[in-house]
C-alpha cells in the first residue's frame, strides 16, 4: 500500500538527522531559536504577560521546567507561557505563504522535552529543524486562499503538527509512533480570525504549543490515533479547512529544498502587516532627515488584503491596540525615529501631538498595484514638496534577511533587565554553536532571571 501524506511527513521527522539538514538550514535555526528568546524576554513587556503568568501557573504545581526570563513551571505551565512571550509584543516571526507564527508553536515544547529529557543542541536543533520544516510544508500545500476564506488562522491549526514532529523527534518516536501524535495534532487544530484585533489571537500560537506537545505525550503511550490525519476523505485536514487537496508542494523537494529557510524575522515589534512601511519610513527618515514638524501630511499605501485589516483600527488605548495600529506605529516612528517597547508605553500612545497625527494626518490607500506586505509611503511636507519610498521586501524576510549580528541585537535589547550581561553573551555563543552544547539544561539554566 502506498504510503500517505501523513505517513511522508512522519518519516521524514522521526528519521532525520543532524547531518541530513544543510549548513544554511541548521544557521536559519539558530536563527530563529535566537529570535525567539529576544521576543521572549521582551515579552515581559505585553500587558497580557501577568495574566497570561497567572494561566500558566495555575496549569501544574510541580517546577520541573524553565520559564525564559522568570524561573520555574510545570512541563505544560512552561511550554504555555514561553509561547505566548515569544508572540507577546509582536516581535516573532511569520512564514507568510500561510500567515503562520512558528516560533511561538514550535519552540516551547522542544525546549520544555529537550530540558527534560537532557537532551544535547545536536537533538534540539534537529527537532526543531524537524517541526519547523513540517509546519511549513503542511502550509505550502495547501491553498491558503480558501483556508483564509473559511476564516481559519494559521498558528492554532497548522503549528501544532510542527510541535508535535519537534517533540516526537526528541523522544525518539518511530514513523508509526509520529503519525499518531499528528492525528493528535489535528484533533487539537483550531483557530479563526473571529479573534482578530484582540490580542487571543496569541492565544492560537501558544494553544498550539500546548496542543502538539499533548499530541506527542498522548502517542508516547500508544494511545492510538488515525495515521492518515491529512488526507483523510472525512474530516482530514486539507478536505476540512480548504476543500481542496494537498499540492505538490507540500512534498516536492522534502529533505533537499528547506522551506523553513523562507520563515521571516521582525525587527520591529509590531504586526507583520506594518514591517514594509516601517522599513520605508525609516527610509526616508534616513535619508532626508526627516522630523515630524516637517510633514503636513502621511499617505500609507497598502495591499487590498492589508488595507481591509486595518483601516479601521483607530483605537489606541493600551499597548496591543497601538502596535496594531497602522496610524499610531507610523506616527511614533515619525516622532521618536525609533521603534522599540519604549513607543508602545502610555505616555507615547497618550501623547496628544502623536494622537493628533495619528488620527488625523494618515490616510491609509487601498493600492491596487500592491500585493501581500508591500507598501509605499508618502509623505507630503510641509514646504509642498512629497517625498515617497516603496518597500516589497521588508527587513527580516528572506529576500531581505537580517543578518545574525542584527538578531544579536535584538536579543540584546529583549534581555535588557531581564537577564545579565554575562548571561546574554554565553546564550549567544550556545546557540551559535548548538551541534556542540552537550545539554540543553545549560542553555534554559542561562535563559531564566538572575
Amino acid at each position: 500500500m502506498s504510503e500517505n501524506l501523513t505517513q511522508t511527513f512522519a518519516r521524514f521527522a522521526s528519521e532525520l538527522q543532524c547531518e541530513d539538514i544543510p549548513a544554511t538550514a541548521r544557521e536559519r535555526c539558530k536563527d530563529l531559536l535566537l529570535d525567539a528568546m529576544a521576543c521572549a524576554l521582551a515579552g515581559y513587556e505585553g500587558e497580557d504577560a501577568p495574566k497570561v503568568s497567572r494561566f500558566a501557573a495555575a496549569l501544574g504545581q510541580s517546577h520541573e521546567s524553565s520559564v525564559i526570563g522568570s524561573g520555574r513551571l510545570s512541563l505544560t505551565g512552561a511550554a504555555a507561557l514561553n509561547g505566548f512571550l515569544i508572540t507577546s509584543v509582536s516581535l516573532c516571526d511569520v512564514y507568510r505563504p500561510t500567515a503562520t507564527h512558528l516560533q511561538p508553536v514550535v519552540i516551547p515544547p522542544a525546549l520544555a522535552i529537550a530540558e527534560r529529557e537532557n537532551a544535547s543542541g545536536r537533538d534540539l536543533l534537529t527537532a526543531l529543524a524537524a517541526g519547523f520544516e513540517v509546519t511549513t510544508r503542511i502550509g505550502a500545500g495547501m491553498d491558503y486562499g480558501a483556508f483564509r476564506a473559511r476564516g481559519w488562522h494559521g498558528p492554532g491549526v497548522i503549528g501544532p503538527f510542527g510541535a508535535a514532529a519537534a517533540v516526537g523527534r526528541l523522544l525518539g518516536f518511530s514513523a508509526d509512533k509520529m503519525a499518531m501524535a499528528y492525528g493528535f495534532a489535528g484533533s487539537q487544530a483550531a483557530g479563526t480570525f473571529a479573534a482578530w484585533g484582540t490580542s487571543s489571537v496569541k492565544f492560537h500560537q501558544f494553544r498550539g504549543a500546548l496542543s502538539g506537545l499533548m499530541a506527542a505525550l498522548l502517542a508516547e503511550q500508544d494511545f492510538v490515533a488515525t495515521r492518515e490525519f491529512l488526507t483523510a476523505a472525512d474530516g482530514g485536514f486539507y478536505a476540512t479547512y480548504t476543500g481542496t487537496a494537498p499540492s505538490k508542494a507540500a512534498t516536492e523537494g522534502l529533505g533537499e529544498r528547506w522551506e523553513l529557510e523562507q520563515i521571516a524575522l521582525r525587527p520591529w515589534p509590531t504586526s507583520a502587516a506594518n514591517q514594509a512601511f516601517v522599513s520605508a519610513l525609516f527610509e526616508l527618515i534616513q535619508q532626508h532627515d526627516v522630523k515630524a514638524d516637517d510633514v503636513r501630511h502621511m499617505r500609507l499605501h497598502l495591499s487590498q488584503s492589508s488595507y481591509d485589516a486595518y483601516v479601521n483600527r483607530r483605537t489606541i488605548n493600551g499597548k496591543w491596540e497601538a502596535s496594531g495600529s497602522v496610524y499610531y506605529t507610523a506616527a511614533i516612528v515619525l516622532f521618536d525615529r525609533e521603534l522599540w517597547m519604549e513607543q508602545f508605553e502610555p505616555a507615547r500612545f497618550n501623547d496628544p501631538a502623536v494622537r493628533r497625527f495619528a488620527l488625523e494626518q494618515i490616510q491609509l490607500v487601498a493600492d491596487p498595484v500592491l500585493r501581500g506586505v508591500q507598501a509605499i509611503v508618502e509623505l507630503e511636507m510641509q514646504t509642498g514638496t512629497t517625498l515617497k519610498a516603496r518597500c516589497d521586501d521588508p527587513r527580516g524576510t528572506p529576500e531581505n534577511r537580517m543578518s545574525r549580528a542584527e538578531i544579536e541585537a535584538k536579543f540584546r535589547k529583549g534581555a535588557k533587565g531581564r537577564i545579565g550581561d554575562a548571561q546574554v553573551k554565553s546564550v549567544i555563543e550556545m546557540i551559535s554553536g548548538l551541534e556542540a552544547l552537550k545539554s540543553v539544561r545549560e542553555l534554559m539554566d542561562l535563559l531564566r532571571a538572575a
